[in-house]
């Protein structure tokens, strides 16, 4: 059984970013042609398109502030003249900010954390759903976080963004289900990514593993592999869900 996504378009937000640029060349590697967002890291997103295109596969890198309306249908007109309407959503940009407790977080930080994680949601909806309707099917799938279960300290900011984020999903799961059009989650736990591998620094740490059922920490391919199969056929009737990836860290209950 293999995951075929020949023929199909996606769009990968933040894919510059660490777990961005692996689940776009393992999708280029399934077949699907890739829309490459960033922000402002250019050169990295030229270097992402132009390896993905040496896989035989389109590929477009397009710049927009995933958090402001003009600049998302913007994004969404230059991907429709160069590659088409994306079949494949995977909302994983995120705004970066320093975790503090709620007393020191400044309030700034939880309107980044809304912005980026709830209104990125509804943005990329109301931009690329309708031609998802129109076809007939699609995916959306958004990136999470094991945060949203555990909600330590410190996390508050990037907790309350992405729980947001979910109950924006979880709502448009059942709005656009009839149309063929699967919306789900994966909520990755501490994952191992290129910068660790590049600096040479370790994939273990006892203060987290001694937690983690698998006894180890998660990588970046991890997260591709699951992002992969979820845009693919093999996952057409699984909506509505969100998936830890993070070896029996969390584990939600029904």
């Amino acid at each position: 059984m293999n995951i075929d996504l020949t023929g199909k378009i996606a769009l990968i937000t933040g894919a510059t970013g660490e777990l961005g640029r692996v689940m776009a060349r393992t999708l280029a590697r399934c077949g699907a042609d890739v829309a490459v967002h960033y922000h402002r890291n250019s050169p990295k997103a030229q270097e992402l398109v132009d390896e993905i295109r040496t896989l035989g596969r389109s590929a477009l890198p397009v710049q927009a502030d995933i958090t402001d309306f003009e600049s998302v249908m913007a994004m969404k007109e230059e991907i429709g003249r160069s590659l088409g309407d994306p079949d494949i959503i995977i909302h994983n940009a995120v705004i970066q900010y320093p975790w503090k407790s709620i007393l020191d977080q400044e309030i700034g930080d939880y309107e980044s954390q809304f912005r980026s994680s709830v209104m990125q949601s509804v943005l990329l909806a109301k931009a690329f759903i309708p031609a998802m309707i129109q076809g007939g099917a699609g995916r959306f799938i958004g990136i999470n976080t094991e945060c949203s279960l555990q909600c330590a300290p410190t996390q508050s900011a990037y907790v309350a963004g992405k729980r947001g984020m979910d109950g924006v999903l979880r709502v448009l799961a059942r709005e656009i289900g009839e149309h063929g059009i699967t919306v789900n989650q994966i909520a990755p736990g501490w994952t191992v990514s290129e910068r660790e591998r590049v600096q040479g620094l370790g994939a273990d740490n006892d203060a987290y593993i001694k937690n983690v059922p698998l006894k180890r920490r998660g990588t970046d391919r991890d997260i591709a592999n699951l992002a992969a199969f979820l845009a693919s056929d093999l996952a057409g009737f699984i909506s509505g869900a969100i998936i830890p990836v993070c070896g029996g860290n969390v584990m939600p209950a029904i």
